[in-house]
């Protein structure tokens, strides 16, 4: 009995092993599915507005270090995104940032035609019919309220015009991944269950897709999770 008990879990195990090799950003979105489930109390809502087939822009308010896999967890399909280079080279993480296709990027300034190659990178994605997602603030909020967003959205837009599915995510302001009480991670952790809620918003067609509807939408589709992650921050306004 218990070498066919030790058979049946060789058997999932190699089979496991085998559909992460053959497939393995959805393999890996399903596992960062169950851990952000295991972590936090998750509300989803609109998850349907990702499209089942073809390119498509997810654009979010940026909390925490944690969002993109917060995201990349609750979308239905696998997503590129966009991130740091010094996070994206970090000796721990890079192995899982270059199987799961994010696109790293720095500063013109740092390292000169490191934004062009990005956006580059990010159309190639989109002509292959991939999703992309992208933070436009283009840095975590310093007060837990949405900041204004850059150019960097539009610039993708010019080159290729697809749908783009605004997402407000409240509950992570006030972990240790983000700014609330310090420098993110310069904290320990403290909350452990908390309620994070991520709104997905109708698809904008790239004729209408301007920074400032975006920017309107995510912010109302943040105070909208906003009410069930954060009811107490919910009832002041």
């Amino acid at each position: 009995m218990t070498l066919t008990l030790y058979g049946l879990l060789g058997s999932v195990a190699l089979l496991g092993g085998w559909r992460i090799a053959r497939a393995p950003r959805p393999c890996i979105r399903w596992l960062i599915f169950l851990l952000i489930h295991c972590c936090y109390r998750l509300r989803l809502k609109g998850r349907g507005y990702i499209p089942s087939k073809g390119a498509a822009l997810v654009v979010c308010n940026h909390v925490s270090f944690m969002d993109a896999l917060v995201l990349g967890g609750a979308s239905p399909r696998p997503l590129r995104f966009l991130m740091d280079r010094p996070i994206y080279e970090s000796p721990w993480l890079n192995w899982l940032f270059r199987l799961v296709g994010a696109i790293p990027v720095e500063s013109d300034r740092r390292d000169p035609g490191s934004v062009r190659r990005a956006l580059e990178e990010v159309s190639r994605a989109l002509r292959d019919g991939e999703v992309v997602m992208l933070f436009p603030e283009g840095r975590l909020t310093p007060n837990g309220e949405v900041q204004a967003f850059r150019r960097g959205l539009e610039a993708i837009l010019l080159r290729d015009p697809v749908p783009v599915i605004p997402v407000g995510l409240a509950g992570l302001w006030g972990s240790w991944t983000s700014h609330c009480g310090g420098p993110a991670l310069s904290k320990r952790p403290r909350r452990f269950r908390a309620r994070v809620a991520l709104h997905f918003g109708r698809p904008v067609p790239a004729r209408l897709a301007r920074r400032s509807l975006l920017e309107a939408q995510v912010r109302a589709l943040k105070a909208e999770a906003d009410s069930w992650a954060c009811p107490d921050k919910a009832s002041q306004h």
